[in-house]
């Protein structure tokens, strides 16, 4: 049975707190899942959160700030001492590569698995699977910084009365599918399109055309939501969001289902940021993360 939902592993920004930790999300996606941003502590948390080494397939860094990739270290050796069986390919900003070096030999161990590089120097897609694409767009932060995105390929919807108007039954069903054709009667006669499922992950930015293109349409958006909006002036001076800005994206791109992560220490009630949110307008679902929640996928349209 396929699982689409994300684990949040951390949710603070440039200080962890005695109640959450640096940035980690873990992205299950049918039978792969893609881990954004580990910062310091990530491979703790996925103990905590039953996640293991053979569940990752993809790592996807924003930008080499520390809370978005110091845990990059332990998770790579964790890799490694596990001897994970399938391949693992890690995305993050070409222009962060002597980081990512550092990071992934900052001390010695045994090499056992071939963690493949792919950095990203530009917007567009980087990786096509049968399950989904993923995107990147650049952001606007003071070092280089992209959001990901991932996407399922449309699908089809069977439906029921038109099949039956048609007379089509039983394993004639498989085969209006598979030829698209069946005695005179197409696929579009008895089905319509069915959206595939978006993902979209966006860190430190201020708002530019990335994060909404980013977020458009999305069925579940993860979005930065650093400062309260009576601090949006420190917000553009530092290349982050407010809670109210980050909600005000999501209700114009059409958001189903909003989670907001990525915040100060020096904000110690949750709740005002789910009011400012719903302040400037998001109707959707809405969830202020916390350490090793998981949020569901919605369900399709």
């Amino acid at each position: 049975m396929s699982v689409r939902e994300l684990v949040v592993l951390g949710t603070a920004s440039q200080v962890p707190t005695r109640h959450r930790n640096h940035n980690g999300y873990l992205l299950r996606w049918d039978g792969e899942g893609l881990l954004f941003d580990p910062g310091e502590g990530t491979q703790r948390q996925m103990l905590r959160a039953g996640v293991a080494a053979h569940d990752l397939h993809r790592i996807c860094v924003t930008h080499f700030h520390g809370d978005h990739s110091l845990g990059l270290a332990g998770v790579i050796q964790r890799i490694n001492l596990d001897q994970v069986p399938h391949p693992v390919t890690a995305h993050y900003p070409r222009s962060g590569q002597r980081f990512f070096e550092r990071l992934r030999y900052s001390t010695a161990y045994r090499e056992t698995v071939g963690v493949t590089e792919a950095p990203v120097d530009a917007d567009g897609i980087l990786a096509t699977t049968p399950s989904y694409t993923l995107e990147a767009r650049l952001l606007s932060h003071p070092v280089e910084s992209y959001g990901y995105r991932v996407v399922e390929p449309d699908g089809r919807r069977m439906l029921p009365e038109r099949l039956a108007a048609h007379g089509i039954r039983g394993a004639d069903v498989g085969r209006i599918q598979r030829e698209s054709v069946l005695d005179g009667v197409s696929l579009d006669d008895v089905s319509e399109t069915r959206r595939g499922q978006r993902f979209a992950f966006v860190m430190d930015t201020r708002l530019c055309d990335g994060v909404h293109a980013l977020a458009e349409g999305a069925d579940l958006l993860v979005i930065e939501s650093t400062f309260l909006d009576e601090d949006e002036r420190l917000a553009v001076d530092h290349g982050h969001l407010t809670a109210g800005q980050a909600a005000r994206a999501a209700r114009d791109a059409g958001v189903r289902h909003l989670v907001l992560t990525h915040f100060s220490q020096r904000y110690t009630e949750p709740e005002e940021f789910e009011r400012q949110a719903r302040a400037a307008g998001f109707e959707g679902e809405l969830t202020v993360a916390h350490d090793l929640q998981r949020v569901p996928m919605p369900k399709r349209r």
